[in-house]
């Protein structure tokens, strides 16, 4: 067989396999380097033997070098720096203290434990700082954890990538050379974090302004620009010193965000598809390359290095580094248990044993091995239950609690001091100064200023909160904020109070990313006139299995009668903002304001005693329901809970 046509089939089957992998991952919601690496071992030597990387021969290092360059450009781009902001400080601790942890404790595991030599233990903890952006972002997408822990996870997986990735050839340097002088490991690894920082946020800088001035030029070719700038940056930078590249692309990506370019989007989108085409490669080749019998011939000295490395190392320095965070301990071990390990350990670990092997260095197949090993653990264990320890640990994003709040009224008042009563976040935002100051007398946290800002909406808690809801008196306006607010910081649950013309449409969601909270048509001028006279009770019903329909369509009937608005839903353990469909589950505990007229009467005929503070309870409006007795009361409770025919509709509204 001719070397070019081999070579060529290599790849086209390389390419093949890695992009099925992809397909299965997706489909079946796990992480796609499961099936990388099981799809890379099957084609390999030790499986069918259809895949052969050594035939690529230095080809191999060209192309995972590249790889690498892009990908983290791609993590690099992806980052929000206003959500690093939030964890800054942890993330830093991370990726300096952090990995001076990893790299004492992980190479003294390796020689305890493993029985590596001195040398070899410390390249092995080298290349196993890093996390990965290659497993965490695909993974977080799947596992919708709350912003801050994303944000510190994604963070550190980008930005350790080149910290771990210079460690490890200073730690080669010094195996190669015989210098063990400490200054001389400090020197190099800042010089090279400098270099490459350096050459990185210049050049980033550079194809920023490109894209913004260079007009002439399509957006198809604005994207191979940046693609092109970006190799040329790496090529700069590891020409000057060697592996100083990989900050320059980490550092490029994060200063071309910065410079908010035209048509982000489509540059992001275009670099998402290469380096998804970039990993699928680079894993099936080295995965290939892997010797089976190499990692079982390690032992269960190397067992017990990995579980040391996870279960021990990994906990004592998220601990250690985010002591004075503000993360709670749910946060804390769930990033414990995350830090699967990716594709620069794999591919600088298989780029070390071929130059230790040549070196007439031992130990070079057998430290590719015991990442390998690393990797392969890291991925299967905690990428596959990582959204079950979420779960678990209660921090999804949609298990996330608390409310931010438009509209400073009576009825977001009750909401808000409702939300604070159980110790959750409950911020109100307005821009009447009044109204600002009625909430202050309630002790609840308000903001006097514009929604439309997203500093306000960032200091009042937006990003971690569960809930955002805008119920100003303007439908519109609470549209306008919704969307802001969906697009700008994405919380689980985004409710307005949506004018008529919007809450008769079928799926409103389909023109904003909101719900309509509370009812499909909520007057809420007569609600806040009615809490603002004292003319209504706070109750609560708990939805039972028996007579569950009658309670449905009885609730159902009050509120279309507007004689009752459901504001709060107790479900599971958590508060949750009604919403106009709301689809009530046996269980549900439903706190909602009933329409009474009674103690403004009481209130006028007494003079006038002050209103007293609304306390939830039990009403017997609400509560008395009569109990199905035959198959025809239960067919008309089925009548009752169906949707008003649009007579109905349109009769309701008139005589409203």
């Amino acid at each position: 067989m001719d070397t070019p046509f081999e070579i060529t089939l290599q790849m086209v089957m390389t390419v093949i396999a890695g992009i099925s992998a992809q397909v299965v991952a997706d489909y079946l919601k796990v992480p796609s380097i499961v099936f990388l690496l099981l799809f890379g071992i099957l084609l390999g030597s030790d499986g069918v033997g259809l895949l052969h990387p050594n035939v690529l021969g230095t080809g191999l290092e060209v192309i995972v070098a590249l790889s690498v360059a892009l990908i983290l450009f791609e993590g690099g781009l992806n980052l929000e720096l206003r959500e690093i902001g939030r964890v800054s400080g942890s993330l830093r601790n991370l990726v300096t203290f952090g990995t001076l942890i990893t790299l004492l404790g992980g190479g003294m595991a390796a020689h305890w434990l493993g029985e590596f030599p001195w040398a070899i233990a410390f390249l092995y903890a080298a290349l196993v700082v890093v996390t990965g952006p290659t497993v965490i972002s695909p993974l977080l997408k799947q596992v919708k954890v709350d912003r801050q822990v994303s944000a510190l996870l994604e963070g550190e997986g980008v930005l350790i990538d080149p910290v771990g990735a210079i460690l490890a050839v200073v730690v080669l340097d010094i195996i190669l050379n015989g210098d063990t002088d400490p200054l001389y490991v400090v020197s190099g690894l800042v010089i090279r974090l400098g270099i490459g920082a350096g050459i990185g946020a210049v050049g980033g800088w550079l194809l920023g302004l490109i894209l913004k001035r260079a007009d002439f030029l399509s957006d198809e070719l604005k994207n191979l620009v940046v693609l092109a700038g970006l190799w040329g940056l790496f090529g700069l930078a590891q020409t000057i010193r060697s592996e100083a590249g990989l900050m320059t692309t980490v550092v490029a990506g994060i200063v071309l965000r910065a410079s908010s370019v035209p048509e982000e989007r489509l540059l992001r989108r275009f670099k998402g598809q290469l380096t998804i085409l970039a990993v699928s490669v680079l894993f099936i080749l080295l995965a290939a390359d892997l010797s089976l019998a190499s990692v079982f011939a390690l032992g269960r000295g190397a067992i017990l290095t990995v579980a040391v490395l996870m279960f021990v190392i990994r906990p004592i320095t998220v601990w250690l580094c985010t002591w004075n965070s503000g993360l709670n301990w749910r946060q804390k071990l769930f990033v414990c248990w995350v830090a699967p390990k990716g594709i620069v350990s794999a591919s600088v670990a298989s780029l070390f044993a071929i130059l230790l092997t040549e070196r007439g260095i031992n130990g070079g197949d057998s430290i590719k091995a015991l990442v390998f090993l690393t990797i392969l653990s890291t991925v299967f264990l905690q990428g596959l239950t990582a959204g079950w320890v979420a779960r678990l640990l209660r921090i999804t994003s949609t298990q996330a609690t608390g409310a931010v709040i438009v509209g400073c009224n009576p009825v977001s008042r009750l909401i808000a001091r409702l939300f604070k009563d159980r110790g959750e976040l409950a911020v109100l935002i307005d821009t009447d100064q009044e109204a600002c100051r009625e909430a202050e007398l309630e002790n609840i946290t308000v903001f006097a200023s514009s929604a439309l800002d997203t500093e306000v909406l960032e200091k009042a808690g937006l990003a971690t909160a569960g809930t955002f809801l805008a119920m100003t008196n303007n439908g519109e306006v609470n549209l306008v904020l919704a969307q802001r607010a969906a697009e700008e910081f994405s919380p689980p649950r985004v409710l307005a109070v949506l004018p008529p013309s919007e809450s008769q449409n079928v799926n409103p969601a389909a023109k904003t990313k909101a719900q309509p909270a509370f009812m499909a048509q909520m007057p809420l001028k007569t609600w806040n006139r009615y809490l603002s006279d004292g003319a209504v009770k706070l109750g609560e019903t708990t939805l039972r299995e028996s007579g569950l329909l009658f309670q449905q369509a009885h609730l159902r009937a009050l509120i279309r009668a507007e004689e009752l608005v459901p504001l709060l839903v107790e479900r599971e353990g958590r508060l949750l903002v009604v919403t106009a469909a709301e689809d009530w589950q046996v269980g549900d505990r439903i706190i909602y304001l009933l329409h009474d007229p009674r103690p403004k009467l009481l209130k006028r005929l007494s003079g006038g005693i002050p209103q007293t503070r609304l306390a939830i309870e039990k009403l017997s409006e609400v509560e008395e329901i009569p109990i199905p007795a035959s198959p025809l009361s239960e067919s008309l409770s089925q009548e009752l809970l169906k949707e008003p025919t649009e007579a109905e509709a349109a009769q309701s509204s008139t005589s409203s």
